[in-house]
Order: structure tokens, then sequence, then C-alpha cells
């Protein structure tokens, strides 16, 4: 499996969990990256992610989800929000 590192984390890319494939997930830090395309716009698509986000978190597990949108057209962005979101993620799992 291929690892990949950002601010020092491993990420893993489509990492399953359960009956779930996790778009990237580092295990460190208990989170969960996901990217949405357009199939992700739905009723029916949405329920499903709830529920699975829902079953993720019971877990412990933290869900941040970006549009492919977001990817594209501001990677930078995206890139400073997961900076943050890995900082808070380390702190809260380090000083509980």
């Amino acid at each position: 499996m291929r690892h990949s590192q950002f601010c020092g984390y491993k990420f893993r890319r489509q990492q399953g969990i359960g009956k779930y494939v996790l778009d990237f997930y580092c295990p460190k830090l208990k989170l969960a990256i996901e990217v949405d395309g357009a199939t992700h716009s739905t009723p029916r698509e949405r329920a499903y992610d709830q529920k699975r986000q829902q079953w993720l978190e019971s877990l412990g597990i933290q869900v941040i989800r970006f549009t492919n949108q977001d990817v594209f057209e501001g990677l930078d962005n995206v890139l400073v929000k997961l900076k943050e979101v890995c900082a808070e993620r380390e702190q809260l799992l380090n000083h509980p």
C-alpha cells in the first residue's frame, strides 16, 4: 500500500475500514479525508454519506470533506484547512 505524507503524518489512500473505503486515512490522527464528486449531490448519496460518516465517528474517526471543485480550484485553501485540522486532531488526541 502506498503512503503519502502531509505535515509529517502518513495518509493511506483508499483505506478500508469496515465495509467502507476511505479516500485518505491517517491512523495516527484517526482522520478521514473524503473528496466528493458530483455523484455525492443526490439525496440518496447524501443520506448514504451521512450514515457512513456517523458510523466512522462512532469509532472516533473524524471525517473532513472537500469537493472535487475545492481541490481543483482551491488546492491551497484545502491544504491550509487540512493543516489546521491535523493540528487540532493532534492536540485533541494528545491532550484529552
